[in-house]
């Protein structure tokens, strides 16, 4: 409150002393990970310098290498460098060591990249202000549930996976949102991941009578299961989540295969102008600088709106909504992100194509 009050007398009289505002980007800028780091302190750079708010606001980096040491070093930089928000983390392991150290502080957090909660979060006392824009993995399964649902009303359908944690905890909690619609699977099962047919999975399915299927899986293995059902002659719609956004290691996947998955932001009617101001700063929007372009968007925002309301940052945060190149951000009292963004795309032979109806 005493920060906002201060600011409000920034606006007012010209001789009184303001702090500059510094948005701090902890992400990996070293290692393997340093390219997608790299993207992200793109789009928040290119963001404040188009910022055409009139606050006066710096950009404070650190590198996290995508490790929890890193991650706390990182943190204990920005308390240092007295960042008011800071923006970015790509990996748990360095989210999770940080947010003891900026929570204590009272500094926010808002990532673009990590999605389930951390072991840090879920046990603590207090929630530690942190806040995503990708969507929440409960959020993944209940919008592909709902897309699910409005396809296969009458149609016969399955519900398999690979077995991993990933695939298995997915396939089930798409299956619960389904069967809270009153719509259960004719087949359920885990399959044998890895294998260059499906011949025999395929086979199943048909005796089942399963005309659908959705798989929990990875890309290669959904496109084997769809060229089986060709070399069958069985016409069986393989759909899968955000993995078929995996590169291909093997044969690609038939024509018609449908994927359940948010767009690639760059490709958003939003985006335009982030992409065009990326690309005039000599950078490619690609990866993670299109959405750390709007997580700026939102801190800058979110810093103007502080100028005018008296509360802490993080209740400024799940109290407004803010317009940015990803479509309006809000968040609920969890600091995930209110929004439907997953979309029903059909593989083309060459890419994914966003279904009209």
């Amino acid at each position: 409150m005493i920060r906002a009050a201060t600011l409000g007398l920034c606006l007012l009289f010209s001789s009184v002393a303001c702090a500059q505002d510094k948005i701090g980007v902890i992400a990996p800028l070293s290692g393997s990970f340093s390219r997608l780091g790299n993207q992200l302190v793109d789009g928040v750079n290119t963001a404040v310098a188009g910022n055409k708010q009139g606050q006066d606001i710096g950009v404070v980096t650190a590198d996290d290498r995508c490790d929890a040491a890193g991650g706390a070093a990182a943190a204990r930089e920005m308390v240092l460098a007295n960042a008011t928000i800071v923006v970015g983390f790509l990996c748990t392991e360095s989210l999770e060591a940080a947010l003891p150290i900026l929570g204590q502080k009272g500094i926010a957090v808002i990532t673009p990249g990590i999605r389930a909660q951390t072991l840090t979060e879920l046990r603590a006392d207090t929630p530690y202000p942190v806040f995503r824009i990708a969507p929440s993995e409960r959020n993944a399964a209940r919008e592909t549930g709902d897309i699910l649902a409005s396809l296969w009303r009458s149609s016969p359908f399955a519900i398999i996976d690979d077995g991993t944690i990933f695939g298995r905890e997915l396939a089930s909690a798409v299956r619960a949102r389904l069967e809270e619609k009153g719509l259960k699977p004719v087949f359920a099962d885990t399959y044998r991941p890895g294998l260059d047919n499906q011949n025999a999975l395929v086979s199943r399915l048909k005796r089942a009578g399963a005309t659908q299927v959705f798989v929990g899986g990875e890309r290669d293995d959904i496109a084997a299961i769809g060229r089986s059902a060709i070399a069958l002659n069985y016409p069986l719609i393989t759909v899968g989540g955000e993995t078929l956004n995996a590169a291909a290691s093997g044969s690609d996947l038939p024509a018609g295969t449908l994927m359940i998955a948010p767009r690639d932001p760059e490709t958003l009617e939003t985006a335009r102008n982030a992409r065009n101001a990326i690309e005039l700063a000599g950078r490619v929007p690609e990866g993670y600088a299109v959405p750390s372009y709007a997580v700026a968007e939102v801190a800058i925002q979110l810093l103007m709106t502080a100028q005018a309301q008296a509360s802490s940052l993080a209740d400024l945060l799940r109290k407004n909504v803010f317009e940015t190149a990803i479509g309006p951000v809000q968040f609920d009292a969890h600091g995930e992100r209110i929004a439907d963004t997953y979309r029903l795309q059909r593989y083309d032979g060459k890419q994914f194509v966003q279904e009209t109806n």
